[in-house]
């Protein structure tokens, strides 16, 4: 009786090994988990994975966004108004060597005349279409490059009366000829934008 259970279990074993077929032996598009390997320094291979990109976003506060707001609007101003500066200082270096030891009053005249000419025919249409915000800031370029403000400027050049006259008009729209420029200070945003615009074009400070 044993004996016949036995090979009544073997029998059914035999049949089901025909029957039965393991998930190894099936070869579907699931069956296989894909993983990919990173390679260290040292040579260690590590499983690794990519992940759907996630977006985050948030809505800025009013401080953030006034910041921002401030930003780009000084850096589209110093981007406007930077190759102006650095005209400007390049005329007004060279204007400077040749006043150097003249002393007659009618020669130093001639000779700012003449390069005031050039600024006019080449700035002036470009300089009228700045607004105040980009005038103000072009002045402190200008400082920036030079050394002295505007007003200094115009009094070496024109005299105080002169400078006198156009800081007025300058106060009442707004604005003030004798701006200066701190990199460190105040103006810390301003010299960052400068620095980046320099990088940009190739300009040396």
């Amino acid at each position: 009786m044993v004996k016949y259970k036995l090979n009544i279990i073997l029998i059914l074993m035999l049949v089901g090994s025909f029957i039965y077929k393991p998930a190894t032996a099936q070869q579907g598009i699931y069956d296989t988990l894909k993983v990919y390997a990173y390679i260290d320094a040292n040579g260690d291979i590590i499983p690794m994975s990519y992940l759907p990109p996630v977006e985050v976003s948030t809505k800025l506060s009013r401080r953030a966004k006034a910041y921002w707001t401030e930003w780009t609007r000084l850096r589209k101003a110093v981007y406007v108004t930077f190759p102006y500066a650095i005209a400007a200082s390049g005329i007004m270096n060279d204007i400077n060597a040749k006043l150097v030891g003249v002393r007659d009053k009618k020669q130093r005249r001639r000779i700012i005349r003449s390069r005031e000419k050039e600024l006019k025919k080449e700035f002036a249409d470009k300089l009228t279409q700045l607004s105040v915000y980009q005038g103000k800031v072009l002045m402190k370029l200008i400082y920036r490059q030079t050394g002295s403000n505007c007003y200094e400027i115009i009094d070496e050049y024109k005299g105080s009366f002169t400078a006198t006259f156009y800081q007025t008009i300058a106060i009442i729209f707004g604005s003030n000829l004798k701006q200066t420029y701190d990199a460190r200070g105040k103006d810390a945003m301003m010299e960052k934008i400068v620095i980046d615009v320099e990088k940009m074009y190739g300009y040396r400070s």
